[in-house]
Parts: C-alpha cells; sequence; structure tokens
C-alpha cells in the first residue's frame, strides 16, 4: 500500500517514515513526504494513496486548504498540537488522529485502527468539522474599548447590539452603556459568532439573545424589536435581501 506524509517539520516527517518503515501491521510499498499545501495539492491532482498522514497547520497554510482545491478519498489520519482538535471533532468520528509529540505506540493503535475502518472510511465529514472548528476559533470573544480614563475588555456574551452611524461604530451592552469601536460592521460580522449575532441592515448587527419580538408587516418587511432601548428613533427594519437568511438562523 502507498503513503503519503504531509508534514513540514523535518524532523517530525522522518521519525513519522522511519516508523512506518520498520512496523508489521501493514505492508507498505511507498512513502511520500510532502512538505506544503502547494506540494500535497499538486501530488493528489495526479497520484492517489491508500492512506494520508496530514498535519494540520503546515509553512503554507493548514491541509484542510488541499480540499477546497482537489478532491482526497483516502483515509487520513491528522497530526497536531493542538488537543482541543481532537477534543472537538474525532471523539465523535471513526478516526484516529496523532497529537503531538505522540509516541510510537500510538501510531501503531492508530494503523490497527485505520485496518478496522479503511473499507467504510468517509472523510468528508471529518474534514467538513474541521473546517467549522477552524472557523470559530477566529471567533472574536472580546472587544477593547475606552470607557472614561479606563481600557475595558467587552465580552460577547454582554452585548446586545452594534450600532453604525456616519463613520461611527457603537457596542451597546446590557448594562445600558455605549462605547465606540474602531471598526465597521462588514468587517465586524465576520469576527463574531455567526449563531450568536446576525446582520439585520446597514446599521444594526443584533444579538439573538435581545430579540424580543418579531414583526410581519408583509411578506418583504420585518419588523425586529429588541428588549434594549435603541439610539435610532427609526424601527429596526430587516433587509429584505436578508430575510430568507434571517429565517434560517433563527430556525438553526
Amino acid at each position: 500500500m502507498k503513503i503519503a506524509i504531509i508534514e513540514d517539520e523535518h524532523l517530525a516527517s522522518n521519525y513519522l517514515k522511519s516508523t512506518l518503515e520498520q512496523q508489521t501491521i501493514i505492508t507498505i510499498t511507498a512513502i511520500t513526504v510532502l512538505k506544503s499545501v502547494k506540494d500535497a495539492i499538486a501530488f493528489f491532482t495526479k497520484n492517489t494513496v491508500d492512506l494520508a498522514f496530514m498535519d494540520i497547520h503546515l509553512g503554507d497554510g493548514k491541509s484542510l486548504d488541499i480540499f477546497e482545491e482537489i478532491a482526497v478519498s483516502c483515509p487520513i489520519i491528522f497530526i497536531t498540537a493542538y488537543d482541543s482538535y481532537a477534543v472537538k471533532v474525532f471523539k465523535h468520528f471513526t478516526i484516529d488522529y496523532l497529537l503531538k509529540p505522540y509516541e510510537e505506540e500510538e501510531l501503531l493503535e492508530a494503523l490497527l485502527k485505520y485496518k478496522n475502518i479503511k473499507a467504510t472510511f468517509n472523510p468528508n465529514p471529518i474534514v467538513e468539522s474541521l473546517v467549522e472548528i477552524e472557523n470559530q476559533s477566529n471567533i472574536q470573544h472580546h472587544f477593547l474599548v475606552n470607557h472614561r480614563d479606563k481600557l475595558i475588555s467587552i465580552n460577547t456574551t454582554s452585548i446586545t447590539y452594534f450600532f453604525a452611524t456616519g463613520k461611527h461604530l457603537f457596542i451597546h451592552t446590557q448594562s445600558g452603556n455605549s462605547h465606540l469601536y474602531n471598526s465597521n460592521l462588514k468587517d465586524l460580522i465576520n469576527k463574531l459568532d455567526p449563531s450568536l449575532f446576525f446582520k439585520v441592515n446597514r446599521k444594526y448587527i443584533i444579538s439573538r439573545n435581545h430579540i424580543q419580538e418579531i414583526i410581519k408587516h408583509s411578506s418583504q418587511k420585518i419588523e425586529i424589536v429588541l428588549n434594549v432601548a435603541c439610539p435610532d428613533a427609526e424601527p429596526i427594519i430587516l433587509s429584505k435581501k436578508e430575510i430568507n437568511n434571517f429565517k434560517s438562523w433563527l430556525n438553526s
């Protein structure tokens, strides 16, 4: 059988390759070592293997980027130095992982597991879950603002909504305070937890936890009433182009 190792650390790839060559659980005919996302994409475009070991974090990106360019159908054993990946994903799926630094015994156990599941292995749900977790890892949970003569860090759990007016953006909190924040709604929405916050129009990003009621004036006009005071005298009207997305968001 053929194996590919996608690992940019020279010592790590050498150790893995040497251990694989010495083990007796599976018969290996060829081992290809790839050191980057670019190399892996070029390799898998023209070649196939029976098993791949992939370090999640590589020098030119993440191994998950490979799956955005090409289809990789072989079973995969991921390698990571971050146990959050293992805890959140791998315990829920029939796939193993190697958490750096790993021992030879752990590698052999992973190979045994591979032998048992290789016939029915489907990498797609693993990859999708890893992508989701990677996106979540980029979420901003605290916002540093000026408050009188102090700097304070606001947790998203205390934020009721973000309000944009002119060139200014304000964070409003449960305590009723309003804080100027150096950003804009377009950039900000990509940093927020999508399950908690929604950009309803060009002025507001609201928290799910502070929606009091939703008034349907017509199929194309939906008003959102929050359980906190808003600075704008006008009602919060959901952008027409976001109506379906908003309904899906509420239903998720």
